[in-house]
């Protein structure tokens, strides 16, 4: 069971985005940091444990021209790799990386928007750290960018783009927990519902793709050689990354699921979606038979709120945080 604690409060609404809430613990400092989206916007904040709240800070996509108007974020993530940790946050026009903190921009990789056909929108979207030093990006055209981070400094290059998909990147997932031998450790996810597993290294490698089922697949995690995905039509559906074969599927929700998270020491899942409910579910292999199961462990309506951001705030899935739409706060929640 799951106790709802102290708010806290954002320097702006969140919209209405998959995916639209990110954590970054820091608990050296007995700190956790927020960042949500809010049209042209990220709100990037900390707060302690009491949720009372920190530092504030506010992003920026850049504007077309200079006397243009910003173009609007798409998602903001923190990527943790082995040697730093990086703000990505994604719009029309292009790809920011930033220190941990927001205070200096490291990097900005524009959109090629001339390639697209005229009437087709442009945008990146789904952010993922892949193995020792990659960053992952999706576009609206489907392709992957494959982002080789150095261990500091500003010199990011784009080592690799991935092309399998001919829908817009919709989400973007590592593996938090150990992966199977062949499993893969990445994950994307698309508008028609395709998914692709791929294998990072020096050259990424599809292993497997789980073909469109007519239904976007909005939000996507990786856990043990699992893949959670979670659809418009308010399923979620468990499938083995090494053969794609269809393990478990849950009617979750009456609504499209905008957030899935996951807790790598302990399985469990997160959902939240536009009807307003959070659950909280746990994922397990039976020793006996290495079949997938799930099991359902607690539900938290967030009267009147379309849900758009859900987060655990810790590795065990003590915590968990909400956004919603044109919500002002995040809702806090944990374990009793």
């Amino acid at each position: 069971m799951y106790r709802r604690d102290r708010s806290v409060q954002l320097g702006g609404s969140s919209s209405a985005l998959y995916n639209n809430l990110s954590v970054l613990r820091l608990p050296q400092r007995q700190l956790a940091c927020f960042c949500a989206v809010h049209g042209p916007a990220v709100n990037v904040l900390s707060a302690a444990n009491d949720g009372l709240a920190g530092s504030q800070r506010q992003l920026r996509a850049p504007p077309a021209a200079p006397a243009a108007a910003a173009a609007a974020v798409t998602q903001a993530a923190w990527c943790v790799l082995p040697a730093r940790v990086l703000l990505v946050l994604t719009s029309q026009k292009g790809v920011q990386m930033y220190e941990s903190d927001g205070s200096v921009m490291v990097y900005w990789h524009a959109l090629d928007i001339t390639e697209q056909p005229p009437a087709q929108a442009v945008f990146a979207r789904g952010i993922a750290a892949a193995g020792e030093r990659f960053i992952c990006v999706g576009t609206s055209s489907g392709m992957v960018l494959v982002f080789d981070i150095p261990h500091k400094g500003t010199n990011v290059t784009v080592s690799e783009v991935l092309e399998e998909h001919h829908h817009a990147i919709t989400d973007i997932a590592a593996e938090l927990g150990q992966a199977p031998e062949g499993a893969g450790d990445l994950v994307t996810a698309d508008d028609a519902g395709a998914l692709c597993i791929w294998s990072s290294g020096e050259e990424f490698t599809l292993l497997n793709k789980i073909p469109a089922l007519g239904c976007t697949c909005s939000s996507v995690k990786l856990w043990n050689g699992v893949v959670a995905a979670g659809y418009g039509n308010g399923q979620i559906r468990l499938y083995e990354a090494a053969t794609g074969v269809l393990r478990a599927e849950v009617n979750a929700h009456a609504r499209w699921i905008y957030a899935l998270d996951l807790a790598p020491l302990t399985g469990k899942l997160l959902s939240g979606a536009e009807d307003s409910f959070v659950h909280v579910w746990k994922l397990s292999r039976n020793p006996d038979t290495d079949d997938v199961e799930i099991e359902h462990c607690h539900a938290e309506c967030v009267t009147d709120t379309q849900i758009c951001g859900a987060r655990f705030c810790d590795p065990e899935g003590c915590s968990f945080a909400v956004t919603g739409y044109d919500l002002s706060e995040i809702f806090r929640y944990s374990q009793v």
